[in-house]
């Protein structure tokens, strides 16, 4: 009992000193952020793996060229564990509004029990300039921008550094490492694209070969139907896309068009249902299109959900590239779009003029001289069909996870893989990794 007391003690003790220390560090990091000038910041409920974190609304030049210009505001996410342990730094290629839900843990914050600094894309959500000059909308002044991030706080964290992000995300973390390669340690890339024009050709062998046969030729062969019979999906198309107030300036029927021609694009994407979800015959108009809608989304190529992704098609026709479709599958049931790539959703005012030199310049850093990169795709996801290609260097790796999606993460590999992984990084960093 005198033993158990002794224990009981200890612990309380080793705790309280814990408790102490967080508090003094979460004392030491506020008074650190208030003497900033170009920083101001909010305290923000967290997960129980840190011990505090803010949002930071960080200045950042909108020209890295001209720092004496105009400014912006860019939303910063500060999540403290312990200032030496590793940093997992998020480059968001869009919006970061999911981070306000205190849960939010990256996996790989929980393998390297690191810290976590989330950081909004320029142009998204709060991270938006006055005016839009979209002509710094590219992917130099956002590298730069998470650039500054790092300069300010790794004199503060003294661990490894590791920059990621998930699809546009990733492609944000593989610019950032192409311009500033020494801001991090490794870089971890999941399902992120590398794209060499606006309707990349490789994504159109990929679809006739993804998955199973007998599943392509349902998809299509549901496709085709709706294209056929538009005297019977066509006007319930148009009747939903009324309930939900949906506008279409390029016209509702090349919209319907679009949005037929996506849908197989999306269901190996998402990887969400399986083949025998296909409606059949029986099914009537208002569940075909339903299911259309839970697919691929009515919303696709309305106004309002090509507002939403503004500045990601302004990237995307000018520098990150996308794709297109190939219609020649539908024996000449494309009525409407006589060019099926995605220029109509430039933004008003702005030049979108595609330059291939900067994805050819990544893939050539990526090929030849970058180290401790790692890159994560699934196996049926149409994305990876425009993976990053190797050279064959151990210091860049690329992982596909089989009959994976656009969901494959390292917690959901094969446990071979997931191991593969923990021991590369764990090579990398000189750091444990957990699993």
């Amino acid at each position: 009992m005198r033993y158990g007391l002794i224990s009981f003690l200890l612990l309380a003790l080793f705790a309280g000193n814990l408790m102490a220390q967080d508090s003094a560090d979460a004392a030491f990091l506020e008074e650190w952020l208030s003497k900033l000038k170009d920083v101001r910041f909010e305290k923000m409920d967290h997960n129980e793996h840190f011990t505090a974190a803010y949002v930071l609304y960080f200045t950042q030049p909108l020209d890295h060229n001209n720092p004496g210009g105009k400014t912006f505001t860019q939303r910063v996410y500060l999540f403290h564990k312990d200032f030496s342990k590793p940093v997992v730094f998020v480059t968001e290629g869009y919006v970061a509004d999911y981070v306000k839900h205190p849960r939010v843990l990256y996996e790989l914050t929980d393998m390297l029990d690191a810290n976590q600094i989330i950081v909004e894309h320029r142009f998204f959500g709060q991270s938006v300039p006055d005016t839009l000059q979209w002509e710094y909308l590219n992917i130099h002044q956002a590298a730069s921008d998470h650039h500054r991030v790092v300069e300010l706080f790794k004199g503060l964290y003294r661990g490894k550094w590791v920059n990621t992000g998930i699809s546009k995300g990733g492609q944000t973390a593989m610019y950032h490492r192409y311009f500033y390669p020494g801001d991090v340690d490794a870089t971890v890339g999941y399902v992120c694209p590398l794209n060499f024009s606006i309707a990349d050709a490789r994504v159109a062998p990929f679809m006739k070969h993804v998955g199973d046969s007998s599943c392509r030729a349902a998809i299509l062969n549901f496709q085709k139907r709706l294209l056929k019979n538009r005297d019977l999906y066509y006007p319930e198309f148009v009747n939903l896309a009324n309930k939900e107030n949906l506008v279409y300036s390029i016209g509702e029927e090349k919209a319907y068009e679009y949005t037929v021609m996506e849908y197989a694009f999306a269901f190996w994407q998402w990887g969400r249902w399986s083949c025998d979800s296909i409606p059949g015959e029986e099914a009537s108009p208002q569940q075909v299109i339903n299911h259309v809608n839970t697919v691929a989304g009515i919303d696709w190529v309305s106004d309002q959900g090509i507002k939403r992704y503004e500045p990601f098609y302004y990237q995307a026709l000018t520098e990150i590239g996308f794709y297109g479709y190939d219609t020649s599958q539908f024996d000449g049931l494309i009525r409407y779009v006589d060019n099926p790539t995605f220029t109509f959703t430039c933004p008003k005012g702005a030049a979108c003029i595609y330059n291939p030199l900067p994805m050819q310049e990544v893939d050539q850093f990526i090929r030849h001289r970058a180290r401790n990169m790692m890159f994560i795709y699934g196996e049926t996801d149409p994305w990876s069909s425009t993976a990053v290609q190797l050279s064959g260097d151990d210091n860049v790796v690329r992982i596909i996870r089989p009959h994976g999606a656009h969901f494959s993460r390292i917690g959901n590999l094969p446990e071979d893989l997931k191991e593969y992984v923990r021991k590369t990084l764990q090579q990398w960093l000189d750091v444990e990794v957990k699993l």
